[in-house]
């Protein structure tokens, strides 16, 4: 009795196709790790195969080539609920068909109107009799989800003021014949292009780039990319938002003086610079006019003076960053008692 028993263990390890009890694999498979799917739209699965030298020999290309997806595990023989598709049925357990050219070692499925139910890890076998062989080595996780990832943002270098620059927007599609729809929101014009391209494991996503010249007003303002995955009569969408992080030169660059009455001489006085840049100032510089010529007289965003008679004028700073410089505004430091001619010493007692 146990010898019949090991006799339809062996029956079924060939039926199986692992090609046999002697551990060896009869078909080598290529196919994603893993597919995130949509519930109620469709998987399109890439797959192609090949046969190992050491079994071509027993597989003739020329007869027709059945496909089969296996849930779960293998051991269909023990579990035939498992086989969920066989392309030489008419009917299967998943609505499906194989778009590749099985001829041509082209596995590639499509299934459709997938649920929830569908989330699982897929096996491929071939039937080519007399050849069996199931790849038992890789498999296929397929994710079914009610809503779709986020689409992705990415820019190449650094986003500066007055450089045009280009953003992509890449979102999955597993199901090629329905691929999401990109859309952007972004602070200015645009111009954006869309495309549906292949991944290195043979999946599809849809790529779109827009491409703008930032200014620093743009500077903290969200972009905002936009997915709408078509799923039978409606709708389901995911977004994705991005802070721009611009780089400027120093802008608004202001000076302010306290007092900003006129003063006497021996009163403390304060000029202070500010400015608006990305990266931060990094080096404020002070200047006065006086008598038609200008001096640089300090460094730093204060500048602190207890007034002399000679102190009186125009001052104004400039704020530095690695993007460049801004300059302020003149204000005048007047000396009570000095007369007319505020930015000279000339009579001042």
């Amino acid at each position: 009795m146990a010898g019949h028993e090991n006799m339809f263990f062996l029956i079924g390890l060939f039926i199986s196709g692992v090609l046999a009890c002697f551990g060896q694999n009869g078909l080598n498979t290529t196919m994603p790790d893993r597919l995130d799917v949509l519930t109620g739209s469709c998987v399109q699965i890439p797959c192609s195969y090949d046969i190992p030298g050491k079994h071509h020999y027993t597989f003739n290309s020329t007869i027709i080539t059945s496909g089969v997806w296996i849930k779960e595990n293998t051991h269909f023989y023990r579990h035939p609920d498992n086989v969920i598709f066989n392309s030489s049925k008419t009917v299967n357990r998943y609505q499906g068909k194989i778009t590749g050219n099985m001829s041509q070692k082209n596995c590639t499925t499509v299934f459709f109107n997938v649920t929830t139910n569908y989330t699982n890890i897929y096996f491929f076998r071939i039937e080519s009799q007399p050849f069996l062989a199931t790849d038992i080595e890789k498999s296929v996780k397929i994710v079914v989800r009610d809503f779709p990832s986020s689409p992705i943002i990415t820019v190449s270098g650094e986003v500066k003021e007055g450089t045009p620059v280009s953003w992509n927007c890449s979102a999955v599609a597993p199901c090629p014949e329905h691929p999401p729809e990109l859309t952007w929101t972004l602070p200015t014009q645009f111009t954006s292009e869309n495309q549906l391209q292949e991944n290195s494991d043979q999946t599809k996503s849809v790529l779109s780039t827009v491409t703008f010249t930032p200014s620093y007003l743009h500077h903290e303002k969200n972009i905002t990319c936009t997915a709408v995955y078509p799923v039978g009569t409606s709708n389901k969408r995911a977004e994705h938002n991005m802070m721009l992080n611009v780089s400027f030169s120093p802008k608004d660059t202001s000076t302010s003086i306290s007092p900003a009455d006129p003063v006497s001489v021996g009163s403390c006085v304060n000029l202070t610079c500010s400015s608006t840049a990305n990266p931060p100032v990094t080096n404020f510089t002070w200047f006065k006019i006086s008598e038609g010529k200008t001096t640089q007289v300090a460094s730093g965003q204060s500048y602190t003076l207890n007034v002399t008679v000679v102190d009186g004028g125009l001052y104004y700073c400039e704020g530095r960053n690695s993007h460049g410089c801004g300059k302020s505004n003149e204000v005048q430091l007047a000396i009570k008692g000095g007369g007319e001619h505020l930015d000279s010493p000339v009579g001042l007692t």
